[in-house]
């Protein structure tokens, strides 16, 4: 669709997604837009997810078990703490960005949480916790260390992401209690 691939080729450029321009751009009405892309913030979150997916299909480790998994997402957030877009977006609107990325209604964050999810069954690791769960945890894991500017004030570090899941992954799962019992 024209006015999702320019709104996508703006974001990318760093420019701020307009939906007022965008119809001016398109010579259409604004109405007609919103009926094309729905509010702003839907057109952002779908220009986010594209960007997300692109970025998950060319970073996806083609290594295997924990060790890939720890790859992926050390590569996915050196690609997007890399994407001057995405920064620039976040300079720009930090709420609004923190908001469609982070939040339980992100689209963004449940479309990611099933990839990895996805990725995670495939590769059959022996966990505690259930496939979803860590997936939720390693995308969480993943935001720390792309939003750490916003939430700590320190640089970026993708190395911190990757240690963290690798940490994560190769620790030994915790074995419930055995009991004794008195004779």
């Amino acid at each position: 669709m024209a006015a999702f691939e320019l709104a996508r080729a703006w974001f990318l450029a760093g420019r701020r997604v307009d939906l007022r321009e965008l119809a001016t751009a398109l010579g259409v009405s604004r109405a007609t837009v919103h009926r094309w892309v729905g509010r702003r913030d839907q057109l952002l979150a779908e220009i986010l997810w594209a960007e997300t997916a692109s970025v998950l299909d060319r970073v996806t480790s083609t290594g295997r078990g924990a060790a890939g998994i720890a790859d992926t997402i050390g590569a996915f957030v050196r690609t997007v703490n890399a994407s001057g877009a995405f920064r620039s977006f976040l300079r720009r609107e930090p709420e609004r960005a923190l908001r469609l990325l982070t939040t339980q209604a992100s689209l963004v964050q449940s479309r990611t949480i099933a990839r990895l999810a996805d990725l995670l069954a495939a590769e059959r690791l022996s966990t505690p916790l259930p496939v979803a769960d860590l997936a939720y945890l390693l995308v969480r894991i993943g935001e720390s260390f792309i939003y750490t500017d916003m939430i700590t004030g320190e640089e970026p570090d993708a190395s911190k992401a990757h240690a963290a899941v690798t940490a994560l992954l190769s620790a030994n799962p915790p074995h419930p209690r055995e009991t004794s019992t008195a004779s």
